[in-house]
């Protein structure tokens, strides 16, 4: 298949760019690379770089024909998100709306969409099912919600077959793509980047109602995460039906604590790691994991390398050596 893969410069991107390249398919990467790398797309990858939202270069890339969309670019930080409501709606869902619109004057049949599990806000039960409310409380979730939406209502009004993946944490590394983000939030990078520069590492709340007392979170590997989107596409090209747009969440189901993460990535560092024990931070939920029983299920998705130690060791390797 012919594919467009915006946001193929940044992590999640870049990874499954390569994975549908090793797949035998044909890649273009449309990205900005606002925060993307541009070393980070695949050599055997056409690359176009543009914006979203200029809605003129998005139709010129599209319009040169493909068999489907894979939609990863995105702002995505939650705090920045909750400081700058309207960067983020009018950078992701006007750039999505753009997107679907080139999508339309081309013909293209099929979008894969990287959604999140923000959608969910603070979830009533965990591990949440895709059935759960939508209820984001911050503006990076309602934007993406706000894309789902527009999926949804795109596939009623022109056909548009759509497949929405929610997932929380990304971890791990494939290869020579890993997470450089400019500013890191993420859990298992701040830590082992501690481990790497001999520091200790803030443990936010160690009074949850958890068996270690630290809150609790999904991690999926990054590599696991790209096979779901490869199967996600190929399910909509054997037989997925014009206009329907089906949501899958992607996670462990379990959770792991911060504590576990934190010594797992102690044992494979081999660094002792300080710990800082910390006040809770206002708003941070005790526990978020998201069911993968659906796309299990419906997909057939088997993730093969998200426990921890593989993903913290990727990550580790990535960090270190420049590679996994």
């Amino acid at each position: 298949m012919r594919l467009f893969v915006t946001g193929g410069a940044g992590y999640i991107g870049s990874v499954v760019a390569a994975k549908l390249l090793q797949a035998g398919h044909d890649v273009t990467v449309f990205d900005n690379l606002s925060t993307g790398h541009r070393e980070l797309v695949p050599k055997a990858a056409r690359f176009i770089q543009g914006d979203l939202l200029d809605r003129a270069a998005v139709q010129a890339a599209v319009g040169a024909g493909f068999d489907a969309v894979l939609h990863f670019a995105a702002k995505s930080l939650v705090g920045e998100s909750a400081q700058k409501p309207s960067l983020y709606f009018g950078e992701n869902v006007g750039g999505a709306v753009n997107l679907v619109d080139a999508m339309r004057e081309a013909q293209v049949p099929s979008i894969v969409f990287s959604s999140t599990a923000a959608v969910y806000g603070e979830p009533e039960v965990v591990p949440i099912p895709e059935d759960a409310p939508p209820r984001p409380v911050n503006a990076y979730g309602a934007s993406k919600l706000a894309i789902d939406q527009l999926l949804s209502f795109s596939g009623a009004a022109h056909g548009l077959k759509a497949v929405s993946l929610r997932y929380f944490n990304v971890g791990g590394a494939f290869g020579y793509q890993g997470e450089r983000h400019t500013i890191e939030t993420h859990v298992i990078p701040r830590i082992l980047t501690a481990a790497q520069q001999d520091e200790s590492f803030d443990v936010y709340g160690t009074d949850y109602p958890t068996p270690d007392g630290t809150a609790v979170r999904d991690y999926v590997h990054v590599a696991d995460l790209a096979d779901a989107h490869l199967l996600a596409l190929l399910d909509m090209a054997e037989r997925g039906t014009i206009g329907q747009h089906r949501i899958y969440n992607l996670g462990n189901g379990e959770g792991f604590s911060v504590r576990q993460v934190l010594e797992v990535a102690r044992q494979v560092t081999q660094k002792a790691i300080p710990a800082n024990e910390r006040p809770r931070r206002a708003g941070d939920p005790v526990r978020l994991v998201a069911s993968s029983e659906k796309v299990r299920r419906e997909l057939g998705w088997n993730p093969e390398r998200s426990d921890l130690a593989s993903i913290i060791s990727d990550a580790w390797s990535f960090m270190t050596k420049g590679r996994a």
